[in-house]
């Protein structure tokens, strides 16, 4: 098995990938927190489902993260998340790697353009946090 780093407009396809399977998983938390408080015109309501959606995703990619270092969209591209030295992401790490992520993506973008820079092509929460992407083919 060959192991090298996945270009970087692979890893854009299975971002967008990413957002497709990550918007079902969503929609269907959303539809329960609905059933569960049903006076969406509270104050406190947009804040709530807000911080209930970003603990959701964080659930989503840490936990397949540190099982086995693939969502499902990276298991169709043939992805894997690591540490730099090749080993299973901690929850520490994953965690870590999902709050950087969310925030260089809500800075427009720049943890996601820092690969095209980056002389290992990694995403910049990749850099800080102590992760890698790689690409496993047969």
């Amino acid at each position: 098995m060959t192991i090298s780093t996945p270009s970087f407009w692979r890893r854009i396809i299975c971002l967008i990938y990413e957002f497709l399977l990550l918007l079902a998983v969503l929609l269907f938390a959303g539809f329960i927190f609905h059933l569960i408080f049903r006076d969406t015109q509270a104050v406190y309501f947009r804040p709530l489902f807000q911080f209930y959606l970003l603990l959701v995703m964080g659930y989503y990619f840490t936990w397949f993260w540190t099982h086995g270092g693939q969502t499902l969209a990276m298991q169709t591209w043939k992805m894997r998340v690591v540490t730099s030295n090749g080993g299973s992401l901690s929850k520490k790490q994953a965690i870590i790697r999902y709050f950087l992520a969310i925030t260089g993506i809500f800075l427009f973008g720049c943890g996601i353009i820092w690969a095209l820079f980056d002389r290992d092509h990694q995403f910049l929460h990749d850099r800080i946090a102590g992760t890698r992407i790689i690409f496993q083919t047969n």
